[in-house]
């Protein structure tokens, strides 16, 4: 790896030391300068002479090739709570059904599942326990009637990490759906699913891909997109979209089917720059590095008295790092750290919360232990 080349690709290098990535991380230089190639089209000629929605079709594959997904089972949406919001209002429902999921969700992936009660859908969370959510509680809370286990692939607070290949193994076997919130991971850690056995999955670019805001991925494995009903209907949700002068009500035979309108392109342009960065580092090496970099924060900043909340087991670490203090008041600490350090981490659920990246360095991750009040 070129590490000044790397660098180079993170400007906020050059003013912070950010290690906030699991909140709203900077965009890199890949996907800025892609959305600048789409306002410079956009300014200079007509869209449909640069084949706009061509492009969106390729970041469309590259997504699909992140996650070994196929291109037809993968479409786009505002954000995260677009796409689980589409699965909760998509699927069917009877009074009894049940939904297992955790009590330390981001809310993205709760309130859409809590506005079902109204149709008598029961909402089962299972709790956390010391930093982690066991996949024998999870499996112990399906029954008979479970329709559908809602689980992010990384808990935002803790950092802890799914093992979403046994838990969708189990899912198929009693024939509940997986439904995935992968912001947390995609673009930090391998998410296969294929392999994981993984029916939906919804994520946002803005955070461990470094792409814009605003702009996310849906899949929906290609045996489903019969079941799930498309709950906005427009113009691009049909087969022949761009045939204005015949009304043809056939939805598309792809996830596009869950389109409604025009595209988020300049939205599309960046993330698929951020992506086209992912797949150059490779996905396995920025994981290696992200652990690395968090084994490293984890030891120092024990070291210096603080509990570490976060799994460190090696299928349950992830890239975020959340410690606390029992002297200490986290939110002051996280703004001396601004303040007087230009260090950028998070308070979360009543923790400090640590989430480096792949272009972190060693001597970033010092600093924020040597700027760490001593317990």
């Amino acid at each position: 790896m070129d590490w000044k080349k790397l660098r180079d690709e993170f400007p906020i290098t050059k003013n912070y030391n950010f290690q906030n990535h699991a909140a709203v991380a900077p965009l890199s230089q890949r996907a800025a300068d892609a959305v600048r190639v789409y306002l410079d089209k956009s300014t200079e000629t007509s869209y449909l002479q640069n084949s706009f929605y061509k492009h969106a079709d390729k970041v469309r594959a590259q997504v699909a090739d992140l996650i070994n997904a196929n291109s037809d089972e993968v479409t786009f949406c505002k954000n995260t709570s677009e796409g689980l919001s589409m699965v909760a209002n998509g699927l069917s429902f009877s009074s009894d059904d049940n939904i297992v999921g955790a009590n330390v969700e981001f809310p993205a992936n709760v309130y859409p599942w809590l506005a079902l009660r109204s149709r008598g859908v029961q909402v089962r969370m299972v709790l956390e326990e010391d930093g982690r959510i066991p996949l024998e509680r999870i499996i112990e809370a399906i029954d008979s009637r479970t329709r559908l286990v809602t689980i992010s692939s990384v808990q935002f607070a803790s950092g802890f990490r799914t093992d979403l290949a046994t838990l969708g193994e189990y899912c198929q076997s009693k024939g509940v759906f997986l439904c995935v919130d992968a912001i947390q991971s995609l673009g930090a850690f391998p998410i296969d699913v294929k392999g994981m056995n993984i029916d939906f999955l919804a994520a946002d670019g803005h955070k461990w891909l470094c792409g814009p805001e605003g702009i996310g991925v849906f899949y929906v494995k290609k045996e489903l997109q019969g079941h799930l009903r498309p709950t906005n209907v427009g113009w691009m949700s049909m087969k022949n979209p761009f045939d204005f002068n015949r009304y043809q009500f056939e939805f598309a035979d792809s996830a596009r089917r869950y389109d409604s309108g025009s595209y988020n392109l300049a939205g599309i342009f960046g993330l698929g720059g951020a992506i086209e960065l992912v797949q150059e580092m490779g996905i396995e090496e920025i994981s290696k590095r992200t652990l690395s970099l968090t084994d490293r924060l984890v030891e120092g900043v024990r070291a210096k008295g603080y509990r570490v909340v976060s799994s460190r087991a090696p299928a349950e670490a992830s890239g975020i790092v959340a410690f606390f203090s029992d002297v200490h008041d986290p939110d002051p600490i996280r703004v001396h750290l601004q303040d007087e350090h230009r260090i950028i981490i998070a308070v979360r659920s009543g923790r400090l919360r640590s989430s480096p990246h792949v272009y972190n360095t060693e001597q970033e991750i010092d600093q924020l232990i040597e700027a760490l009040p001593q317990h």
